[in-house]
């Protein structure tokens, strides 16, 4: 098998010539990953159940997490998920890459397509298992809206849609996901949608939806070839927790769940205990949505950039994004990512993607560096 480089390695790789300069002190913007304290009362649970690695964690984890997640989907979304409708993972990374190895085993010529630009595990994972890739372009022309023709889709065994999206912040409506899961169930391939920036929006009235929601509204109640996935990561502050799951067609997840008993990626049971914790309360979560609000209402000020539904991504359009990147490290010693790396077929060009994942003050000081770059 050969991987393509990371995009952090290839970032590495372009700024290494480049002496940043020492007027600053550096920020990167690159990562999604939250730059703030996992909530005291999630860190206490992890402590207190820390007699329990003595244990072998369970493949299909706790009965209480199971339990909370269960709970998190029936609050959030409306729906009511049976036991044998949701498996928690490791977080989210590992089933994203494992799950199409599985589902596509038994294809001669297996044939997986996903929204480009793309977290790049969907490209690992169509690497290892042997697939030929459908690039789901999206464009500022498609308003980054995932679209394929009928003829593209009557190939597709496998779909991974990604919305909220990263790395444009583009979402889709109830009645988008709608014609998707008609799609899946019409041409008989499994849909999944990566949902794991659903928790960071910052209007009520206007959450992001799920496509177990759109798999309803559908008529498609029971989530035949419908699945989607989901992580407390972003929503709590705690990516180290690995806490996620993968939710809708049991007879799918009944043979998937057979599959994870060999895999060995049982989450340690503390860890469990403590995203139990965390699954079941909003308020902390709430508290992380009212910074990242913040944080785009700074960039509405200072870049004028109109704050998106949800994630904390900026996907800032440029004329040339390597040169911006590196040009943006030499002169104010900031880091972002180019759209290329997140990309293919040249579909990324001309933007980059900003992370607002620090405090307030730390976001205003960088962001007003970033406009005196834009401006010279």
């Amino acid at each position: 098998m050969k991987f393509e480089t990371y995009p952090f390695e290839k970032l590495n790789e372009l700024l290494s010539d480049v002496t940043a300069t020492s007027e600053y002190e550096l920020s990167s913007l690159t990562i999604g990953e939250p730059q703030f304290e996992t909530p005291q009362f999630i860190q206490d649970e992890l402590k207190n159940s820390s007699e329990l690695l003595k244990k072998y964690p369970a493949s299909a984890g706790i009965p209480q997490l199971k339990d909370a997640m269960r709970n998190f989907v029936s609050k959030r979304f409306n729906v009511s998920l049976q036991n044998e409708q949701i498996i928690p993972t490791f977080g989210t990374r590992e089933v994203l890459f494992n799950f199409p190895q599985f589902a596509l085993f038994d294809k001669k010529n297996p044939v997986m397509a996903y929204t480009n630009p793309f977290y790049q595990i969907y490209e690992g994972a169509a690497i290892a298992s042997r697939a030929e890739v459908i690039h789901i372009n999206l464009t500022k022309e498609n308003s980054f809206k995932a679209t394929l023709s009928d003829e593209e889709l009557k190939r597709c065994d496998l779909v991974i849609l990604n919305y909220p999206n990263n790395p444009t912040s583009a979402n889709m409506s109830i009645d988008e996901l709608v014609i998707w899961v008609k799609k899946a169930l019409e041409f008989d391939f499994i849909l999944i949608n990566d949902e794991c920036y659903s928790e960071i929006y910052f209007d009520n009235n206007n959450k992001p939806v799920s496509l177990l929601e759109a798999s309803i509204k559908a008529g498609n109640e029971n989530f035949k070839n419908i699945l989607v996935m989901n992580s407390i990561s972003k929503r709590s502050s705690a990516p180290g927790l690995r806490s996620g799951f993968i939710a809708g067609d049991s007879t799918i997840l009944k043979e998937y769940m057979k599959y994870r008993t060999y895999v060995g990626c049982a989450s340690p049971v503390p860890l469990q205990k403590a995203a139990t914790i965390a699954w079941n309360d909003e308020e902390h979560v709430e508290s992380f949505r009212k910074i990242y609000k913040k944080n785009f209402e700074i960039a509405k000020e200072i870049l004028g950039i109109n704050p998106p539904q949800a994630t904390f991504y900026i996907w800032l359009e440029v004329e040339d994004e390597l040169e911006f990147t590196k040009e943006l490290y030499k002169k104010k010693h900031i880091k972002v990512l180019p759209g290329s790396f997140l990309g293919r077929e040249g579909n990324a060009k001309g933007y980059v993607r900003i992370a607002l994942v620090e405090n307030e003050n730390k976001t205003r000081e960088v962001l007003k560096r970033l406009k005196d770059f834009i401006n010279e």
